[in-house]
């Protein structure tokens, strides 16, 4: 075994400081609330969605931001030629906007999803859905998180 002279020793901690510096300011930066929204205009291809229909299911105030349970589910017939086809999840302070796209065919029996989720701090959580002929539906709820998942 070879030990580490007192000058390797200094000049190892040296370069872990810069490297912990350098690192450090490479902390991905948080979405904003335009790039939801440009996230949302994708997936509507720029429609205006309706309120309502959706049951969104989330905690008012979230202790710990690495995991939320998210429950989401749409009040929608899902015959074979009425049914919704996607579900998409955004936040508006995550390090990416999208958070889930959930997919659905008539075979599902029903628009239903649950996951849980990871939110950077307190920020709004928005759902679309999507049907088979267009229609277009949205809710939206804040959740206030106490101690940061996604960089904080």
């Amino acid at each position: 075994m070879q030990s580490l002279s007192r000058r390797e020793m200094l000049a190892l901690g040296a370069g872990g400081a810069v490297l912990l510096v350098t690192l450090g300011d490479a902390a991905p930066a948080l979405a904003t609330p335009a790039e939801a929204a440009a996230a949302i205009d994708k997936f509507t291809a720029g429609k205006t969605a309706e309120q309502g229909k959706i049951t969104i299911e989330l905690p008012e105030i979230a202790e710990n931001g690495n995991t939320i349970p998210l429950s989401v589910s749409v009040d929608h017939p899902m015959t074979p030629d009425n049914y919704v086809s996607e579900i998409l999840v955004v936040t508006d302070g995550n390090p990416r906007p999208g958070v889930a796209l959930f997919h659905f065919t008539p075979m599902s029996g029903r628009a239903l999803a649950a996951t849980r989720i990871r939110l950077a701090s307190t920020e709004n959580v928005i759902v679309i859905a999507k049907t088979n002929d267009g229609r277009l539906f949205t809710v939206q709820k804040q959740v206030k998180v106490t101690i940061g998942g996604c960089g904080g």
